[in-house]
């Protein structure tokens, strides 16, 4: 049976097949514990070594500032409630977009449970956050702002830099949630100014099940799970070897083929959506038309259900929003907090494509997905 045409990489992204090399002598022969002190133990802590050096030169970072997690959403528990431990007592407020993803807006909701004052900060029409409704937000108490850096669902990029200043200018520290861009646009934390960061593996080809927190040296942080004292003490528990091996490998080869990769994702994604719009009329972008994510495109066919039109197009795989939400037909948060209206909202649907996405397979999605439009509304 053919395979759908896969556009959904905002999703998850097949592992590549450099990553599944470098990690298979981590899984067939290679077994030592990164803190033993024999031969096999070195062995395997020179390659965890390795992998931090690849993922801290991925985000400009230092090795020492890499810390492995499980996954994006452990490293935003971490980033969020770590601080929250290490926070002095008269700072108790936390400042959050209202687009950010539930990996970091129900740590900040539990937070306020505890007595934590939480500020949700609105976005305009393109789902971007204005650096002035974060200054107006901001209290001499704040202890953290937390923006993404990108939008899991309509793509839209994030003035974190800016964002960052007014933060450290208020005495606050920086966490921005890269999980979505990380291989996708370039990053380096020093020219956005964060001082917590989330990665997740499977969103740029490495395996899922494992994620780093960028973590600047000298942000006070303590952890939230305990045990002994492996990464630095943050994420105590012996290090998955071969994961972090995936996640090092991933991060040197989106280092390679950096350039080519986003040209190519946004050469797809602009094609995809042309061909869409000559074929479906009324149909409507979701997110910003540039500050967005190479690969994103989000948009609203008229007339129709987004989730219906995808169960219609059997030859396409895309989802209508994040694939960490419920499968119920509910309106989006995110196109919600955008302000858009009902009948946008019904009609959404995400498509993202990715490195292995071929032009071919772009033509072939249009045509399903304008044919599958055509059929329901008529």
């Amino acid at each position: 049976m053919n395979q759908p045409i896969y556009l959904d990489y905002n999703a998850t992204t097949p592992i590549a097949v450099e990553v599944v090399s470098a990690m298979r002598p981590w899984i067939e022969a290679q077994f030592g514990n990164p803190s033993s002190s024999h031969a096999y133990g070195l062995a395997a802590r020179q390659a965890v070594a390795e992998a931090r050096t690849n993922v801290a030169e991925l985000i400009g970072a230092v090795d020492g500032e890499i810390v492995f997690t499980g996954s994006a959403t452990e490293a935003n528990n971490l980033a969020l409630l770590g601080m929250a431990r290490a926070a002095p007592a008269h700072k108790r407020h936390l400042l959050v977009s209202d687009v950010e993803h539930p990996a970091v807006m129900q740590p900040a909701l539990h937070l306020r449970e505890y007595g934590w004052d939480l500020s949700i900060v609105p976005v305009d029409a393109y789902g971007r956050v204005d650096p002035e409704a974060v200054r107006a937000a901001l209290r001499p108490d704040t202890a953290l702002v937390s923006v993404m850096h990108a939008n899991n669902e309509v793509g839209t990029l994030q003035p974190v830099a800016e964002i960052a200043q007014l933060a450290h200018a208020n005495g606050s520290l920086m966490h921005a949630d890269a999980a979505q861009s990380a291989g996708k646009v370039e990053i380096d934390v020093d020219r956005l100014g964060v001082d917590l960061l989330t990665l997740a593996g499977h969103k740029f080809y490495a395996p899922k099940g494992v994620g780093a927190l960028f973590v600047r040296s000298g942000t006070p942080l303590k952890p939230i799970v305990f045990g002994a004292d492996q990464e630095h003490g943050l994420r105590p528990g012996t290090e998955n070897v071969a994961q972090i091996v995936g996640l090092g490998a991933a991060a040197w080869l989106a280092q390679l083929r950096f350039h080519q990769a986003a040209s190519h994702l946004e050469m797809l994604r602009d094609e995809l959506h042309a061909l869409l719009s000559a074929a479906v009329p009324g149909l409507e972008l979701n997110g910003h038309p540039h500050l967005r994510l190479p690969n994103t495109l989000h948009v609203s066919f008229p007339g129709v259900s987004g989730r219906d039109l995808l169960a219609t197009t059997t030859g396409v795989a895309a989802s209508v929003g994040s694939a960490c939400h419920s499968d119920a037909d509910a309106v989006s948060g995110v196109l919600a907090a955008m302000g858009c209206d009902a009948l946008r909202t019904r009609g959404a649907v995400r498509l993202s494509v990715g490195f292995p996405t071929t032009a071919e397979e772009i033509a072939r999605a249009a045509e399903a997905l304008s044919d599958a439009w055509r059929r329901l509304v008529s």
